[in-house]
């Protein structure tokens, strides 16, 4: 028999992941589903993107980079922050990896120590506590509030601080709730960590072009600029650039920290594919104008869920203030029962009646730390979640509460 180490135990698989691979199932039965559960772009990636990696590939040897990205692309992110953020960093402050979760994954494996703690705002993203876990790290997930917009407030996370806090994570505009902060809130929360020098932040800004209503993404890098020695800020061209499946994410931070992610990388993965880093450095230095096309057709699409969800007794709904997610109240429908007699007991059993009885694919708020409620991507086309949210409608209305 196979032995598993212990420390899986208390690891889950994605949330995310699990409710799509549902839908999927359910699919191959032959039911038409609509799945809302995974976050990913529903558009091309761009042309001139996609060309230079091409371009490459066909021009080159396409050999092992080094560790932490090409000197190029490590160049161009450089430049990114500088122009978009007003951050300065040196190349040697760079990391790229697979992705925005494995930059997240190698940090954690070069600073967690067995016992430590690590603040998760709840909600957060689904796989910030499950990393934790595997390096023997104590997720500690203070709650937020709809009153709040679920961020975490200065006297909440001064509470949660403890001699034995490793990691703060913050997560601007947030997955699931689509939250953002203020420079002044950011400064707020900078008070208190500048009252704990042992606290580290991870800022992860993975959404930080998906902005609505005009508002102004402000990096915690920039809102608080003494915590430099100590901040680590997550990016990547995923979400922005409708570059998913690339799997380039990157992210600048303190030297120390930096070379031990390096370290980490060079013994698990070596590198990110040489391709996918031409195509990264293409989507960051080359045109922009399909960064704000998305924001707005995101914006479209969160404008008419917020609208279809608000017909619906039974759910609410905040407006998002970013990324492109629905996280809905779903409170009224515990205890409800459904047209075969079950009851609805948690988030969780709502998430499985909307599938089973309205097929579509939602995430419950439990994977996120936070219920009841459950979150639907809006990363897809108008006339898609329109249909979606008049499903959900339907199967609202045939609960006996």
């Amino acid at each position: 028999m196979t032995h598993i180490a212990n420390r899986m135990a208390a690891v889950k698989a994605s949330a995310s992941m699990l409710a799509s691979q549902a839908a999927k199932k359910l699919a191959a039965t032959g039911v038409d589903v609509i799945d809302l559960g995974q976050g990913e772009p529903d558009f091309a990636t761009p042309a001139h993107i996609t060309d230079a990696a091409f371009a490459a590939a066909s021009a080159n040897r396409m050999l092992y980079t080094a560790p932490l990205g090409t000197p190029e692309l490590r160049k161009a992110i450089c430049g990114k922050f500088k122009r978009e953020n007003g951050l300065d960093f040196d190349i040697d402050e760079i990391a790229v990896a697979n992705g925005a979760k494995q930059i997240i994954f190698n940090a954690l494996v070069a600073t967690v120590e067995q016992g430590d703690e690590l603040i998760f705002p709840a909600p957060y993203f689904v796989s910030y506590p499950e990393m934790a876990k595997l390096f023997g790290g104590v997720p500690i997930t203070p709650e937020g509030s709809v009153e709040t917009a679920f961020r975490l407030m200065p006297d909440v996370l001064e509470a949660a601080i403890t001699a034995k806090t490793r990691w703060l994570f913050l997560n601007m505009p947030g997955n699931p709730s689509g939250t953002l902060y203020t420079r002044a809130q950011l400064e707020e929360l900078g008070a208190v960590l500048d009252r704990h020098p042992h606290v580290m932040i991870l800022s992860d800004e993975v959404y930080e072009h998906i902005v609505f209503d005009e508002r102004e993404f402000v990096s915690f890098g920039a809102a608080c600029p003494q915590l430099r020695d100590r901040t680590l800020i997550v990016n990547g061209v995923s979400k922005a650039y409708a570059m998913t499946g690339w799997r380039v994410g990157y992210a600048a931070g303190p030297r120390d920290l930096i070379k031990a992610m390096g370290t980490v990388q060079s013994q698990s993965c070596t590198s990110v594919s040489a391709p996918a880093q031409h195509a990264a450095q293409a989507a960051l230095e080359g045109p922009q104008d399909n960064v704000p096309r998305f924001r707005a057709a995101y914006e479209n699409r969160r404008n008419l869920v917020v609208d279809e969800i608000s017909k619906i007794d039974g759910l609410t709904l905040d407006a998002p203030e970013g990324a492109f997610y629905a996280y809905i109240g779903c409170g009224a429908l515990i205890g409800a029962e459904t047209p075969s007699g079950e009851k609805l007991d948690d988030d969780t059993a709502v998430a499985n009646y909307l599938l089973n009885e309205g097929h579509v694919a939602a995430v419950p708020g439990s994977a996120y730390g936070l219920s009841p409620y459950v979150r639907i991507s809006t990363a897809t086309s108008e006339a898609e979640l329109t249909e979606a949210v008049a499903r959900i409608g339907r199967a609202v209305a045939r609960l006996k509460r």
